[in-house]
């Protein structure tokens, strides 16, 4: 080049100022001061952009399986011989719909006994009810009456038998005593003349019933009166003072049960009295199949006639009514993600369409795999049509930010030199470097805090070995991944 350039300054005459000029440039080229690319041709190398404002959508993206709102696989929970299927795939059912049963020969033998406990349980369950009813209630208050009764008597015949009775209690027994003896005396006197007459003799039949009366009060008053004057053996006292004590204790079990009637029963006495129901029923149930939600029927195995074993799956059950896709967040970004923010949807095989969706949910916690944190978001699928179906795999896009009015960089002009985010300007025919700072970003753009590089020229292809460094490839992440915050 040297030699081309020296043979042409030979050719034609020129000033001795133009000369030296030209020799100067010719030893900075030779010593390698003028660095390559401190000025570069326009020849039409690079592709170039100003640096100006507008609108970022921040997005995070994301796969993950799309699913039904609910899904359960029904399996049988016996042996025997499926007697029917009533249901079929596709069909919509509301939630304890029978879909299939076993012929009741062919089952277990506590299967088809659970019949007869269930019938057992519900009277015994119907008892209880009854207790708590106004019939439950008087019978209760009936009880609680008797054994106060019973309390009374029973203290009433300790107190007779443990102790001596008030001095004016002895005085009026001893006077009932002599007064019944002397009627007694009266009695014998009035009836012994009478003694050896005919039994049918009308007046000795009416003495000899007045001698009987004399008696009795007679031998009353002196019972009151050894029981007022004389305390019991330590045997009857030990019989009272038992007596006592158990009319005591029946009478706390009658007032129990009597304000247990008024209050009615508790959630673990209606628990405890349903549970032999529920046992019976839950055995019974063995018997066939029933839907546990509102449905569609998306899979069926069972013909009729089949023999199957418990574990043995029937059917597939899923709620269709709503479309939801897990996806795995990472920590860098899941604060960036809130419910309520939009989504775009896209399947594999669902080919030049795009669906809407919203996020509803954001996991607290994270899980950690291979050394990596990531948190599970739910978004649902908001315009679902015949094409999507549970288990397709979704690509998802969610929208964390928009910003307006903010300074737009793409992200195939920047840059990683020697660890630093950077980009090229271009100004005539010189080219600098320009470390950045970056806010929010999106696939394809990112937010430049560096206001004072509005108006600039960024080159979207810049040489990767120009100024040196590691050159890091594209994007503001060094390899060309966007989405998210720096």
């Amino acid at each position: 080049m040297i030699n081309r350039i020296w043979t042409r300054i030979k050719e034609r005459p020129v000033s001795s100022g133009l000369i030296g000029l030209v020799l100067i440039v010719l030893i900075l080229m030779l010593t390698g001061t003028f660095s390559r690319g401190a000025v570069v041709e326009q020849n039409g190398e690079f592709q170039t952009q100003l640096l100006q404002r507008g609108t970022l959508t921040a997005t995070v993206g994301a796969t993950g399986t799309l699913r039904a709102n609910q899904s359960a696989n029904l399996v049988w929970q016996t042996t025997g011989i499926v007697e029917s299927v009533d249901v079929q795939v596709g069909d919509l059912l509301a939630a304890e719909t029978d879909m299939a049963r076993l012929v009741n020969t062919s089952l277990p033998q506590n299967v088809i006994l659970a019949q007869s406990d269930l019938e057992a349980a519900e009277e015994s369950l119907e008892a209880f009810y009854d207790s708590y009813a106004d019939l439950g209630i008087a019978e209760a208050a009936k009880t609680l009456a008797e054994a106060q009764d019973s309390l009374e008597d029973a203290e009433r015949n300790y107190n007779y038998v443990s102790t001596v009775a008030r001095q004016v209690d002895i005085d009026q027994a001893f006077s009932n005593l002599v007064f019944a003896e002397d009627q007694l005396d009266k009695a014998k006197d009035d009836y012994e003349p009478y003694g050896s007459k005919p039994e049918s003799n009308l007046t000795r039949a009416s003495l000899l019933g007045k001698l009987a009366t004399a008696q009795m009060n007679y031998d009353s008053a002196v019972r009151i009166y050894n029981i007022y004057t004389t305390p019991g053996t330590s045997t009857e006292i030990a019989l009272a003072e038992a007596e006592m004590e158990l009319a005591s204790l029946n009478l706390d079990e009658a007032q129990e049960n009597y304000d247990g009637a008024i209050a009615g029963p508790s959630a673990l006495d209606i628990l405890a009295a349903e549970a032999r129901v529920t046992a019976a029923l839950a055995t019974l149930s063995q018997a066939f199949i029933s839907a546990p939600f509102s449905g569609t029927v998306t899979d069926s195995y069972p013909i009729d006639g089949d023999l199957v074993s418990a574990g043995q799956t029937a059917f597939r059950l899923d709620d269709l009514s709503r479309y939801l896709v897990d996806v795995e967040v990472s920590e860098v970004d899941i604060v960036l993600i809130a419910e309520g923010q939009k989504a775009v949807l896209t399947f594999d095989a669902v080919s030049e369409r795009e669906y809407s969706g919203q996020v509803v949910d954001v996991a607290l916690a994270g899980n950690t795999e291979q050394g990596s944190v990531n948190f599970r978001v739910t978004v649902e699928l908001l315009d679902a049509d015949e094409n999507v179906r549970p288990g397709m795999t979704a690509g998802v896009v969610l929208t964390v930010t928009e910003l307006d009015g903010v300074l737009i960089v793409p992200n195939r002009a920047v840059r990683i030199v020697d660890g630093k985010r950077v980009i090229y300007l271009q100004n005539g025919s010189e080219l600098r470097v320009e470390e950045i700072q970056l806010g929010a970003s999106s696939v394809s753009s990112s937010q430049i805090l560096n206001e004072e590089l509005e108006g600039e020229t960024v080159v979207l292809n810049p040489p990767t070995d120009f100024f040196g460094g590691d050159g890091g490839g594209g994007g503001p992440f060094g390899g060309g991944n966007g989405g998210g915050f720096q």
